[in-house]
């Protein structure tokens, strides 16, 4: 696809890789639906993407409700009169010890409400922008792209068995660990924990998720797979 003059709607797209991804296409000419639940944040990336040229509009929506996403979708319909690439971007963490164990003893575990928190936004908010999105597509008789982003936690993750099932149930790209403010918000201890197994030797910067994104979106013979861009690193 030649995204230039295409409308493509990011969810998440308020910060982190939400933000890269809706720049990075706006730089290649592309209109931008801007789906978040923070208005200031998704303000600011809609007005990042309006300074190169393109047509942007940011919508308030939580992907984990089906009211929200299907009024959001069709708000974008209305604005924009098409849609032709839907990246899933949103996300969220409630990270924690399925089990919290010491000195032999059950101390902790996960709560339904982690998990479930986790759940309906990372793989049901996929779940539902993706069926309101192939809708409207096929509505129209558009030829569109769906890009769900995943993680290399799908394989896996200690303190990650909510974020772990709702990743592996999505599939296209998945990043590794990406220096998204959340990730720089931690201590410098864990931070440094979190980079030194990297065979790369350092985090992965948004930018690069977003090029990932891209290629999916301009080669037409990818499709159904899953690119790894996590700098060698496994878990």
């Amino acid at each position: 696809m030649n995204v230039r003059g295409k409308t493509i709607l990011v969810t998440g797209a308020g910060r982190g890789i939400g933000r890269s991804l809706a720049t990075h296409f706006a730089g290649k000419g592309a209109n931008l639906a801007l789906l978040d639940v923070n208005a200031d944040d998704v303000n600011e990336t809609r007005a990042r993407c309006t300074q190169l040229g393109v047509t942007a509009r940011s919508y308030l929506a939580d992907a984990a409700n089906e009211d929200s996403v299907v009024g959001a979708l069709g708000r974008v319909m209305e604005d924009f009169g098409a849609l032709d690439g839907l990246i899933n971007n949103a996300g969220i963490v409630r990270d924690g010890m399925l089990i919290k164990v010491k000195d032999g003893q059950v101390v902790g575990k996960m709560s339904l409400a982690q998990w479930q928190a986790v759940i309906d936004t990372n793989l049901t908010g996929v779940f539902l922008c993706a069926r309101e999105a192939a809708q409207h597509m096929i509505s129209r008789n558009v030829r569109g792209v769906i890009v769900n982003v995943s993680s290399i936690s799908r394989a896996g993750n200690a303190g990650q068995t909510n974020y772990s099932a709702a990743k592996a149930g999505v599939a296209a790209v998945a990043p590794g660990f990406i220096r998204t403010p959340m990730v720089e918000a931690m201590k410098p201890e864990a931070l440094a924990k979190m980079t030194s197994p990297i065979p790369l030797g350092r985090l992965g910067e948004p930018d690069e998720i977003a090029h990932a994104v891209g290629f999916i979106f301009e080669n037409d013979l990818f499709t159904g797979r899953c690119v790894e861009v996590d700098a060698g690193l496994r878990l």
